[in-house]
Parts: C-alpha cells; sequence; structure tokens
C-alpha cells in the first residue's frame, strides 16, 4: 500500500505516518507538505532515514504536482488545513483557500487517477455547540459556526459530493480536540505550558467553562487507520476521547503540574462565536469497526506536560520559524 499523506509535518499527520509506519512494514508513504508556520520536520526526525517514507514540500493547491502525485499512489489521508479558530477570524481567506479549494483539488486528482481511497480528516467543529447532556452523532446536522468551521464543513461536503456524484470512495472522519506531543504552540495546553514557563499568565477565553472532549492524538491516528481500512465507503465517522473538561479544568491541571497556581489565570474577553460545548459519540465506529480510545486521560495528559518540558527547545524552534506568532 502506497499512501499520500498531506500535511504530514503537521501535528496529527506526523504522529499518523509514525503510526502508519511502526504498525504497518508493508506501507510507503509521500508526505505532501507546504511547510507553513505549523508544519515541521522536526517532528519526523526519528523516521526522516526509514526508506518506506518520503517527503516533498509543495502545495495542495498546486494541480499540477498533485496530479502526478496521485497518479502514483493507492490511497489519499488529507490533513492538510489550516487550523486555528483565532487565526480565521482574523484572516477567513486564507481558510478558504487551503480547506476549500485545496481540498477540492485533491479530490478531483485523486478521482481522475482512480485512487482507491481518500479519507479527508475533519473536526467535530463542523457541527457547532451541542447542549449539555446531548451528542454530536454523525447524523447530526453539520452547524459551523467559525470560518474555520465552515472552511471544514464545506470540505466534508465536497467529499461527500464526489461520493454520490462520481461513486468516488471517499470517507470523512470528525474528532474531537486532540492533545499530545508534536503540537504547535498556539494551542491551548502546549501554549499555555509555554507561557508558564516564561513566567508569563495563561489567557483564559470568557468564565472558563468552555467543555471540550479530549483525544490522545495516537489513540486518533490509530482510528485513522482503521476507517481507512475497514471503513464504508461514503460514510463519516465520529472519533471521540469521551474525555469532556472544561478550559478551567484543563488550564487547573497544567498548573498542577507546572507548579503553578491560580494567580497565573488571566480571564481575557470571549473569543467571538465561541461554541459553548463539544460532545462526540463513538458509538458508530465502535459498533462498525471495533475502535475504542485506550488511553486514559490521567495518563495522557501526563505524558503529553512531560513531553513539553522535556521538549524545551523543540518548542522554541518551532515558534521561531516564519511566520509564528
Amino acid at each position: 500500500m502506497k499512501l499520500l499523506v498531506t500535511g504530514g509535518a503537521g501535528f496529527i499527520g506526523s504522529c499518523f505516518i509514525r503510526h502508519v509506519l511502526a504498525k504497518h512494514k508493508d506501507y510507503e508513504i509521500i508526505n505532501l507538505d507546504k511547510l507553513t508556520y505549523a508544519g515541521n520536520l522536526e517532528n519526523l526526525n526519528d523516521i526522516k532515514d526509514d526508506k518506506r517514507y518520503s517527503f516533498i514540500k509543495g502545495d495542495i493547491l498546486d494541480y499540477d504536482l498533485v496530479y502526478s502525485i496521485t497518479k502514483n499512489v493507492d490511497c489519499v489521508v488529507n490533513f492538510a488545513a489550516e487550523s486555528h479558530v483565532d487565526r480565521s477570524i482574523n484572516s477567513p481567506d486564507i481558510f478558504i483557500e487551503t480547506n476549500v479549494k485545496g481540498t477540492l483539488n485533491l479530490l478531483e486528482c485523486s478521482y481522475k487517477n482512480k485512487i482507491q481511497r481518500f479519507l479527508q480528516v475533519s473536526t467535530d467543529e463542523v457541527y457547532g455547540s451541542v447542549d449539555d447532556g446531548g451528542y454530536f452523532y454523525e447524523t447530526t446536522p453539520i452547524n459551523p459556526n467559525s470560518p474555520y468551521s465552515a472552511s471544514k464543513a464545506s470540505a466534508d461536503m465536497l467529499t461527500r459530493a464526489y461520493f454520490k456524484t462520481y461513486n468516488m470512495p471517499t470517507l470523512i472522519t470528525r474528532c474531537s480536540n486532540n492533545y499530545g506531543p508534536y503540537q504547535y504552540p498556539e494551542k491551548l495546553i502546549p501554549f499555555f505550558i509555554n507561557r508558564l514557563l516564561n513566567g508569563k499568565k495563561v489567557p483564559l477565553y470568557g468564565d472558563g467553562k468552555n467543555v471540550r472532549d479530549w483525544l490522545y492524538v495516537y489513540d486518533h491516528t490509530e482510528a485513522i487507520d482503521v476507517v481507512l481500512n475497514k471503513g464504508r465507503e461514503g460514510e463519516v465517522y465520529n472519533i471521540g476521547g469521551h474525555n469532556e473538561k472544561t478550559n478551567f479544568e484543563i488550564t487547573k491541571l497544567i498548573l498542577d503540574m507546572t507548579g503553578k497556581d491560580e494567580t497565573q489565570i488571566e480571564y481575557v474577553k470571549d473569543r467571538l462565536g465561541h461554541d459553548r460545548r463539544y460532545a462526540i459519540s463513538n458509538d458508530k465506529i465502535k459498533n462498525e469497526l471495533g475502535w475504542e480510545p485506550k488511553v486514559k486521560f490521567e495518563d495522557g495528559i501526563k505524558l503529553t506536560v512531560e513531553w513539553y518540558l522535556s521538549n524545551r527547545d523543540w518548542i522554541n524552534s518551532t515558534l521561531n520559524k516564519k511566520g509564528a506568532q
């Protein structure tokens, strides 16, 4: 099996590549990544010399490049995306270019080259917000509330359209909030850790009671692998961690693990269009494909915080890249 993994130098993509090469000895991977501020080849230093792995620097918007690559692969897994909600509020056009037009380009090239399977990696944010006690199911209507989630919802709809219109073998996964090593330090957990390490307070939106379901990144990559190999074509599969925590609870855990107290919290004006609660049901992927998350949150968050504390050089080099903020 030969895979094209787009956005493979990013957080989840790099962990997926590492997972696949460790599990499937007969797989080959081409990593196509533009290396924007969030893409970092240091994330893959441990496997860069693996003969089954190759890297191409390029943009998923480059039709000729994508077409030439998809001629020689069996499956495509699309991680390439602009993903930070705050950036989407300030610069929505970039998100439309990459997340919508880029996905369309990948779909068109994959269709013309008769790709065996195309997996679109999406997010539970396309569903919007859910009331207390409720859950996102694959049948939940999409209701995005930020330019980021709207762009991902658009990409999902294009992926569905290629299945319905052209009978292209597509799959969509929608995950909850990921955490783990190699996450770019603009996202809550590594961002807060880095600020605390540098003697700064952590900015907590609103009242801190927004709820997210947290999923350890290697549980997520295993689930994507399962869906790619066993999922029913044309289907959507939710991937959740069953670890609902308020942003305040996450912040308190980080404070405790870094030896800080609540005086280091600075409450700030809430984000525009901030969804109150995400909660995802794993019933479908569990019942159909037998997947469940393995890593308990208490273990995963400890591993994660320890990784960032032990890899401050990685944080600094990542933030010093062009385009970082």
